[in-house]
């Protein structure tokens, strides 16, 4: 009933369509302004720096789990950073988000990488319950940080 598989360039509207569907989940449709050719130049470029993992239910797409490497300077290796989980409300309780999780669980164990990380918005209790119900801890001592915009234009030297 499930298959997973590794996307193609044929996914990439699928892929933006997941996308949105989970800006509108998180209460940000306006902030997705990814486009197809992003997706194609970042996930199956000659030397792609996203992957992407689909999730299929009897068929149907289902959700995706967009990944990439980062690295631990204490642990001198790399591990999974999760971008973006989601599973499709019609899909939800087959276990498909659970699946996602254990495929790139796996294959982290199986690189040798030695971690899995990921964020979580702070008032979505499902994710955290299901994330903590899996092994995860939520690292509620680390603050994300981000610069974008007109900040990140700024520190750049191309700001006012």
């Amino acid at each position: 009933m499930l298959t997973l598989r590794p996307a193609v360039p044929d996914d990439a509207s699928l892929i933006l369509q997941f996308i949105r569907e989970l800006a509108e989940y998180e209460r940000e449709p306006d902030a997705a302004v990814a486009t197809e050719a992003d997706i194609l130049r970042y996930a199956f470029s000659e030397h792609p720096l996203v992957k992407v993992v689909m999730a299929d239910w009897e068929g149907q797409p289902a959700g995706f789990a967009l990944w990439f490497l980062n690295f631990s300077t204490w642990e001198g290796k790399p591990g999974i950073y999760l971008e973006d989980l989601f599973v499709r409300p019609a899909f939800r309780g087959h276990g498909i988000g659970k699946a996602l999780l254990q495929h790139l669980a796996a294959l982290a164990v199986q690189e040798g990488w030695t971690r899995f990380a990921w964020q979580v918005l702070d008032w979505n209790t499902p994710s955290i319950e299901f994330y903590e119900a899996h092994g995860a801890k939520v690292l509620r001592e680390w603050l994300p940080c981000r610069m974008d915009g007109a900040a990140l234009q700024k520190l750049a030297g191309s700001g006012e």
